[in-house]
C-alpha cells in the first residue's frame, strides 16, 4: 500500500511540477531550451536542431546514426543531435527531465514505458499527424493497437512503432548434437538440456540465466511459458494470476538453475552482460529476444546456433507473455514539433525502416519494408513472425497500459527476484509481493478509468 501512494505522489509531483515550468517558461520567453511535463512547446520552423534521445543506446547506436545521416541528407535545413541512453537508465533519464526540464524533441518510447509518461502529459498524441501522413495505413496496426493500448486508456496513440521484439530461445546446435540432445522444443528438453550440457569444473554451463535488470519479464515468461497459464488477469479483471500455484511453482523450478546450471555472474548480469557471455562462453541456451540475433552471428556464425520460438508447455501449446512494441514519442515540449515530426516519419518509412529492423534482427513496423527479403534469411525473425500468426502462440498480453507497470517490474522487484536466486526469499513470497502491487495499481487505474 505504502509503496503504491508514493508511486502515486510522485506521479502527482511530476505533472504538478511540469505544470510549473511550463508557466515559468511562458512568463520568461522561449530561450529554446527543452520544457519538462505540461510544456506545451511549439510547431516551430520545421528546420533548425532537433535532439534525439535513444532508448537502447550503444546497442543501436550505428543504425540511428547511419538513418540519422540519411535524413540530414534528405533534410539539409534540419540537424538531429543523438543522444544514446543505456535501455536500462533511460526511464529515469526521462522522468528525471520531465520533472527538472531538459526534455528532447523526439525518443524512443516502447509501450512498456509509455503509459508512465503520457500520465505526467509529457507525449503530444500523434492520430491527427499521422492520418495527414505518408505512413497513414502503412504501419502494422497490431503494433499500433498495441501501442495505443499501452497508452493509459485514452485511446490516443502516443509513440509510432519502429518494431515489434519476440521471446527466443538460442541453443548452441554445435553442444546438442555433441551431448546427442533433443530440440529444447519443450519444457522437458529444456531443463533436460540445462543439466546435461553443464560441467562447472571445465565452465561449461547449459544455461544462462538474467539476474540483473531486465530480468522480471523473463522470468514472467518463463513462468507462464511453463504453467500454461492464458490471461494476465483473473476472470474479474482485478486480480492478478502472477502468483498463481502454478506459476508459484514453475517459478520454483526456473529459479533453482541458478549456480547449479548457470554461471554465478548471473546474479548481476542484464542483457548486454548476458548476451556477451554467451557469445563468448560454451554456454548451451540463452533466453532474450530478436534483438541480439545479429550479435550471435557475428560471434558464432549462422552453423552453430538456432533461435526458435520459446519451449511448449505439458498440453503442447506454447504461452509467452508480450514483448513490448517499440516506438517513437513526440514530446510535448518541443519547440521545433514540425521538425521533430518530419524525423519520425522518415525514419519509419519504408528503406529506413526496414535497414533499422535489419539490422536489429526485429520485425519491421513498416508493412513495406516487413515484405523484404532479409525477413526470410533471418531464420529466428521468421519463426517467430510465423509463431505469433500460426495459431501455435497465446500471447499472455503484459499491462503496460498501467503508469506503474515500469515501476513495478523492474525498480520494485528486480532486487527480490535476486534474493529469489540467492534462496533470500521464496517465490511465493516475492510473487504475492508483487501481485499485491499490481492489484492495487489495476484498481487505481480501473478508478481513473471507469
Amino acid at each position: 500500500m505504502k509503496s503504491s501512494i508514493r508511486r502515486s505522489r510522485r506521479a502527482a509531483v511530476a505533472v504538478a511540477l511540469g505544470s510549473v515550468l511550463a508557466l515559468t517558461a511562458t512568463a520568461c520567453g522561449d530561450d529554446g531550451s527543452g520544457g519538462g511535463g505540461g510544456d506545451s512547446g511549439a510547431e516551430g520552423s520545421g528546420k533548425g536542431e532537433i535532439v534525439f534521445w535513444d532508448n537502447n543506446g550503444g546497442v543501436r547506436t550505428d543504425s540511428w546514426k547511419e538513418i540519422i545521416a540519411d535524413f540530414e541528407k534528405a533534410n539539409p535545413d534540419i540537424k538531429v543531435e543523438y543522444v544514446g541512453i543505456p535501455s536500462t537508465d533511460y526511464q529515469s533519464k526521462v522522468d528525471t527531465a520531465i520533472q527538472g526540464g531538459g526534455l528532447p524533441d523526439v525518443g524512443g518510447v516502447g509501450a512498456a514505458m509509455l503509459a508512465g509518461f503520457a500520465a505526467q502529459n509529457a507525449l503530444e498524441p500523434l492520430d491527427d499527424r499521422l492520418a495527414k501522413s505518408s505512413l497513414n495505413g502503412k504501419l502494422n496496426e497490431d503494433m499500433v493497437t498495441s501501442l495505443k493500448a499501452a497508452g493509459g486508456g485514452d485511446d490516443k496513440l502516443y509513440s509510432i512503432p519502429t518494431s515489434a521484439n519476440n521471446g527466443v530461445l538460442y541453443y548452441r546446435t554445435d553442444l546438442f548434437k555433441k551431448a546427442g540432445l533433443a530440440e529444447p522444443t519443450t519444457w522437458d528438453n529444456f531443463y533436460t538440456a540445462a543439466e546435461k550440457l553443464t560441467n562447472s569444473g571445465k565452465n561449461e554451463f547449459g544455461y544462462t540465466i538474467r539476474g540483473g535488470s531486465g530480468s522480471i519479464a523473463q522470468a514472467l515468461d518463463a513462468m507462464y511459458g511453463q504453467s500454461g497459464i492464458t490471461s494476465f488477469w483473473d476472470s474479474s479483471g482485478e486480480k492478478t494470476t502472477v502468483n498463481d500455484p502454478k506459476n508459484v511453482a514453475a517459478l520454483e523450478k526456473y529459479a533453482a538453475l541458478y549456480k547449479k546450471v548457470t554461471p554465478a555472474a548471473d546474479l548481476n548480469n542484464d542483457f548486454t552482460k548476458m548476451v556477451a557471455q554467451w557469445d563468448s562462453g560454451t554456454i548451451g541456451m540463452l533466453n532474450h529476444n530478436l534483438g541480439s540475433y545479429q550479435d550471435h552471428v557475428k560471434a558464432l556464425g549462422t552453423d552453430k546456433f538456432r533461435g526458435i520460438p520459446q519451449p511448449v508447455g505439458s498440453s503442447g501449446k506454447r504461452v509467452q507473455v508480450s514483448n513490448p512494441v517499440d516506438g517513437m514519442g513526440l514530446f510535448k515540449s518541443s519547440k521545433n514539433k514540425e521538425a521533430a515530426w518530419k524525423f519520425i516519419e522518415f525514419a519509419t518509412s519504408k528503406a529506413e525502416n526496414s535497414k533499422f529492423n535489419e539490422a536489429a534482427g526485429q520485425v519491421p513496423s513498416n508493412n513495406d519494408a516487413a515484405k523484404d527479403a532479409w525477413i526470410s534469411k533471418a531464420e529466428p525473425t521468421k519463426l517467430a513472425a510465423a509463431a505469433l500468426t500460426d495459431g501455435s502462440t497465446t500471447i499472455v498480453q503484459l499491462p503496460y497500459y498501467l503508469p506503474d507497470w515500469n515501476t513495478i517490474s523492474k525498480a520494485d522487484n528486480e532486487p527480490n527476484f535476486q534474493k529469489v536466486l540467492n534462496g533470500d526469499m521464496s517465490a511465493k513470497e516475492f510473487l504475492d509481493t508483487m501481485a499485491g502491487q499490481l492489484n492495487e495499481a489495476q484498481a487505481e487505474w480501473k478508478e481513473r478509468n471507469g
